[in-house]
């Protein structure tokens, strides 16, 4: 494989004099990128320590920093690592790598390597012209501005004396880079550090730098647009977003599975042979963090028996309901009265009852939520459904609003917030304007238009978009004042409400590219997957991959004899796409879209080597399993299920 090593130390006779007058040294040194990917630390930095040595210098400290260009991390890591005796900064990388830490930094920063010219980009901005590569680098002898690039002129001996209103004379729309210079150098005290250079002109006949660095920065504002990373696939919501909610038929027979929620599974309180009733409670919660299971169907109890989940793959406790095609409704399922005549732990008693959990696919119970240890000030609405194909939050939001407001008003109540915020995606234009409109009066509740991406829909990402709080590593939203439900739960406590009906239906969305008929269905829960997808004309071809969710974050079923689940939004049929993976060729797009701001790269390479502690110490714990990574890899490597194993290792003590 071509190692596309950009950067090597320079010589110990340029590093030694240029030593000499230098003390209180921190090293910043760049683990290389585009290239085969190793564990291990780059030997530079090592090196460089040694001649340092050698010549009496104090170092005062180090960071090694994969992706060094990366604005970001490079940032945060700088901030925790630079110790405040830190004087003179040496940046062993390529030339992106050094201005990036000079842009950073009030210290004197020099270039400790010079590039290598070669050809493919520069770093993670994407671009070849940032830095030249021209293998004697001068930005330790002018404070991290370079002069081949930032003069359109390349001029190395200063400046040409043409420049105007600090533009330059070849270039008017260009900023003269000597000025820049003069200005950072004059700052640092060391002017007369540009004496030192000799006379020499360069071609200046090259690419626009400036036209193409407006062009990456816009691309970077628009890729932090509400938080960091995430990306932009393709949507194909058009095959379901048009089309009406209809009722599917009732099943003969549904499984209804007692662990459908986050917590413990709940308790079968019913008998084979014994008759239920529609919305009557069959599992009872067991504990804190669990929820109540009920029937979807009236008819008889044929078995109570383990059954293939869908989502854990493995056999759980479940109840098999035979259907007498009556649909009685159980006597439980009344009306609880007006909302303004409800208090808060009525509300709270209500949603816990009736088995209302999180619908967006975590199916944490709501009722924890609001039953929350710290104060709660803000309610948020997750309109964004931001996975492609699915289209199930949209259909309630258009056609179900009045409960969906209603829903957030028992939420706000219950919590005692004092604000709700439906944030909703701007590809949903039509659930934005009547939303807006059926709001515009509540001066409690506000409609927040999100620009689309994903995943914006996760929690953390959702509050930092919204409301610009950044929810702490390892916490939760309780610890910025906010709760966050999706919208189809917040109908499931309106109808829980008005009605008295449990959790014991939801939209599904049946769609994508080898769906024969696509559709938005409200299915109670327990039907089999089998028969919603009979239903919907079967599916199109040989290759194709079956998936209970999304096709970022569901999860693909070999076998179609299972449930739906409070927690199914969709049911989706799409091309199967087997690739065989490569090697890491550390590229660093992966650290470039995590919205975690993690380093996905590493984890294959330690669950490999099985170092359950590297992975630890590079917060693999937070990973949200959103799959940005495995999107965009270049090399196409399976990052989440490396990841997955590192978590169970990591939770079973290993």
């Amino acid at each position: 494989m071509v190692d596309y090593t950009k950067f090597k130390l320079k010589r110990k006779e340029e590093l030694a004099p240029f030593l000499e007058d230098k003390d209180n040294l921190f090293v910043v040194a760049c683990n290389k990128c585009f290239k085969e990917f190793e564990i291990g630390d780059e030997p530079e930095c090592s090196h460089f320590e040694e001649i340092a040595s050698e010549q009496g210098k104090t170092l005062v400290g180090r960071a090694k920093i994969d992706f060094l260009c990366n604005t970001t991390t490079t940032s945060k890591m700088l901030q925790s690592l630079l110790p405040a005796e830190a004087k003179d900064v040496f940046v062993i990388s390529c030339g992106l790598g050094i201005q990036t830490v000079a842009d950073l930094m009030d210290n004197p920063v020099y270039a400790a390597s010079d590039s290598i010219a070669y050809r493919g980009h520069h770093g993670m901005a994407l671009t070849t012209t940032r830095c030249d590569a021209c293998g004697q680098c001068y930005l330790n002898l002018t404070g991290g501005i370079c002069p081949i690039i930032d003069c359109s002129k390349s001029l190395v001996n200063g400046q040409c004396g043409g420049a105007k209103n600090g533009k330059c004379e070849v270039d008017k729309d260009m900023d003269c880079g000597w000025q820049q210079i003069y200005q950072r150098m004059e700052k640092q005290g060391r002017i007369e550090n540009l004496l030192d250079l000799s006379m020499q002109i360069r071609d200046y006949s090259k690419v626009n730098f400036k036209f193409i660095n407006e062009y990456v920065k816009s691309v970077r504002e628009e890729r932090f647009d509400g938080y960091y990373g995430g990306i932009h696939p393709s949507e194909h919501k058009e095959f379901s977003e048009h089309l009406s909610l209809v009722h599917f038929p009732d099943p003969l027979t549904v499984v209804i599975s007692l662990s459908q929620h986050a917590g413990a599974p709940a308790d079968p309180i019913v008998e084979v042979g014994q008759q239920v009733k529609v919305g009557q409670k069959i599992g009872e919660a067991k504990g804190f963090i669990s929820s109540p299971i009920h029937a979807s169907i009236s008819g008889t109890v044929v078995a109570v028996e383990p059954r293939l989940h869908p989502v854990s793959g493995t056999d759980v406790l479940s109840i098999v309901i035979q259907s007498d095609g009556k649909n009685t409704v159980h006597e439980s399922v009344q009306p609880a009265g007006d909302l303004e005549s409800l208090t808060p732990e009525e509300i709270i008693d209500i949603v816990r009852e009736k088995g209302i959990v999180g619908m967006g696919g975590a199916g944490f119970p709501t009722s924890v939520k609001l039953k929350a240890p710290k104060p709660i000030e803000t309610i948020l609405l997750n309109g964004c459904e931001c996975e492609p194909l699915l289209t199930a939050d949209h259909r309630v939001m258009v056609e179900y609003a009045d409960d969906v407001i209603f829903g957030l008003k028992a939420l706000l109540k219950a919590s005692g917030a004092e604000k709700g915020i439906i944030a909703i995606e701007d590809n949903k234009p039509d659930a934005i304007e009547l939303l807006q409109s059926k709001t515009s009066d509540l001066a409690n509740i506000d409609v927040v238009v999100a620009k689309t991406k994903y995943p914006q829909g996760a929690e953390k990402m959702l509050i930092r978009r919204v409301l610009g709080r950044e929810v702490p590593r390892g916490g939760l939203p309780l610890d910025v004042g906010a709760v966050v439900s999706n919208i189809s739960t917040v109908k499931a406590v309106s109808d829980a409400i008005k009605t008295g009906m449990p959790l014991i239906e939801r939209v599904v969305t049946i769609t994508g590219e080898r769906m024969n008929k696509p559709g938005n269905y409200i299915v109670k829960i327990g039907t089999p997957v089998k028969e919603i997808i009979d239903y919907c004309g079967g599916v199109s071809g040989d290759d194709v991959t079956i998936k209970m969710g999304g096709p970022m974050m569901g999860f693909e079923l070999g076998n179609l004899y299972v449930p739906v689940i409070k927690g199914t939004n969709g049911i989706i049929a799409v091309e199967t796409i087997e690739t065989e993976p490569a090697s890491c060729i550390k590229c660093g797009r992966c650290t470039d879209v995590c919205p975690m701001e993690l380093q996905p790269l590493y984890y294959p390479k330690y669950a490999e080597a099985e170092d359950w502690e590297g992975m630890k110490v590079k917060n693999i714990m937070d990973c949200m399993e959103c799959r940005c990574c495995v999107s965009i890899c270049s090399s196409k490597i399976p990052i989440i299920d490396y990841i997955k194993v590192g978590k169970k290792a990591i939770r079973e003590g290993k």
